[in-house]
């Protein structure tokens, strides 16, 4: 298999992850929250804190998925790699709260840094093709 049909699936993969993990915060935040590590839910109506990161979440998936369906695999690598830094956030956030290390480790920084590798193996396949397009065609003499 190439390097650009395992990019694509695993690209493809990490939008309908962050899709999916996006909308089951949007649809059922009381259910999933548990789920992202922290201890304890906030005291009071915190879905809609919750739901705000359900939107994050479709909104980032949305975006990848925008640039894998028109082609444009450079800036998907790129977006890759910046929207990783959400991900390290949510470990952060887990850590920084005394949640659970199995949850910031295993889930977080686990899909924060495969969609880094994601990233750049995604803007090494393309760098090729960015050099090519730079360097100008020889002319006839």
């Amino acid at each position: 298999m190439s390097l650009k049909k395992i990019n694509t699936v695993l690209a493809a993969a990490f939008i309908l992850f962050i899709l999916w993990f996006g909308t089951e915060y949007i649809l059922s935040p009381e259910t999933t929250a548990p789920g992202y590590g922290l201890p304890s839910r906030p005291s009071g109506d915190g879905d809609g804190f919750l739901i705000i990161k359900g939107i994050r979440d479709v909104v980032l998936a949305l975006v990848l998925g925008i640039l894998l369906v028109t082609g444009h695999r450079r800036a998907l690598g790129w977006v890759l790699l910046v929207e990783a830094l959400a991900a390290y956030g949510d470990m952060t956030n887990v850590l920084a709260h005394h949640g659970s290390v199995a949850t910031a480790l295993g889930v977080h920084c686990l899909t924060a840094t495969l969609m880094v590798v994601n990233g750049l193996l995604i803007v090494h396949e393309t760098r090729n093709a960015a050099v090519a397009q730079r360097t100008p065609a020889p002319q006839p003499a």
